[in-house]
């Protein structure tokens, strides 16, 4: 299965993607105006197998009013997405409870948790902080502030290791990988831009 962009019932303004042309290669923009929706593709990956995530993004601008611990400043100019399949050893009675609901509701189990790589405006790279929104969804700060604005950086990151460290435990199966640019809570705006993203089996280690 391909990319499906993945709107949000309740905002009501979509991100703008589309594909264009940087520097001979083919990205993704990404065009947030007071907005918000993801591009999402299902891939299902063993985290302990690859556990290494690679990806090239790029913005244009950082959110003035983002802050990372309230759903009011929950927004970023770029995101990286990774969940985890639905795991009910992973989740207390309330909460198999509430995904055998979602399962009803949906037609689909929902991911058990995800791991959210962001571009930050002012927490510490490193930082993981939970989700404003859901304590299932960690989000780990990979870039911050504007030093690197304007320029492309490649990221890579220990899924594996970003797992065990927000979640305790080692991951299920990933669900999917997704992208999003969002700005819906601030009704800022914001632009970046995306490339690849790998999954990489872990290198040999050195003799």
């Amino acid at each position: 299965m391909g990319w499906r962009e993945l709107d949000f019932p309740k905002i009501p303004r979509h991100t703008r993607y589309e594909m264009v042309k940087e520097a001979s290669e083919v990205v993704i923009r990404a065009i947030s105006d007071g907005s918000a929706s993801a591009l999402v593709r299902p891939i299902r990956i063993d985290a302990k197998a690859y556990p290494v995530i690679t990806w090239r993004w790029k913005v244009e601008n950082l959110i003035a009013k983002a802050d990372s611990h309230t759903k009011a400043g929950d927004d970023y100019p770029a995101r990286v997405y990774v969940t985890f399949e639905y795991d009910a050893k992973k989740l207390g009675f309330l909460e198999r409870a509430q995904f055998e609901a979602a399962r009803l509701f949906y037609g689909e189990y929902p991911p058990t948790a995800a791991i959210d790589y962001i571009w930050d405006s002012r927490e510490p790279v490193g930082t993981i902080i939970p989700n404003a929104y859901s304590s299932r969804s960690k989000m780990v700060v990979v870039e911050s502030g504007a030093g690197k604005v304007g320029r492309w950086v490649t990221e890579e990151r220990n899924l594996l290791e970003d797992y065990r460290s927000a979640f305790g435990d080692d991951p299920p199966l990933t669900s999917a990988v997704a992208i999003m640019t969002d700005s819906d809570n601030t009704g800022e705006a914001a632009t970046a831009w995306y490339g690849d993203i790998a999954f990489e089996a872990k290198p040999p280690a050195t003799p």
